[in-house]
């Protein structure tokens, strides 16, 4: 069993190093995510890749996600094929995964992000089977009241 001491000065020299680096350094539940999807859902699969090729680290139920969207405050109309909680907040739909690693670092008060739908060109929705289509789409930032602004645009 390691010594209190040694543990805070472990500690203590991981928040000196991380400091010194000048970063925000991560915790690991802001890099892990769990995602609620259909089983059969391949656009799902393809989203839990793109947010995997990026680092984040994924949990998959394939309990569809009708229920937990309730749970975590999502309202219908902002819904998607699946639904995902990281770092605190709830991600509806293909959340390209930039705009969830800024909203880890800036921590807005809010549910979260969601991309209502499934529009082509998104995460997930953007293989070879789509051509060069793309959708114009909003990832918007739900907040805490239920209202929701316009977190990032894509055009």
């Amino acid at each position: 069993m390691m010594n209190v001491a040694i543990k805070y000065r472990v500690w203590l020299a991981g928040l000196f190093l991380s400091s010194m680096l000048g970063t925000n350094v991560a915790t690991a539940s802001e890099l892990s995510a769990e995602v609620w999807k259909d089983p059969s859902c391949g656009c799902c699969n393809e989203w839990v890749q793109h947010l995997e090729e990026v680092g984040i680290q994924v949990r998959t139920s394939n309990t569809g996600n009708t229920g937990i969207r309730e749970r975590l405050g999502i309202a219908k109309q902002f819904g998607s094929c699946h639904t995902a909680r990281i770092g605190g907040y709830a991600i509806e739909g293909h959340v390209p995964a930039a705009d969830i690693k800024r909203l880890l670092k800036e921590k807005p008060e809010a549910i979260g992000l969601a991309v209502p739908g499934m529009p082509i060109g998104s995460p997930g929705m953007d293989g070879p089977l789509y051509g060069d289509r793309k959708d114009l789409y909003d990832v918007l930032l739900i907040h805490v009241d239920g209202s929701t602004s316009v977190y990032q645009a894509y055009r």
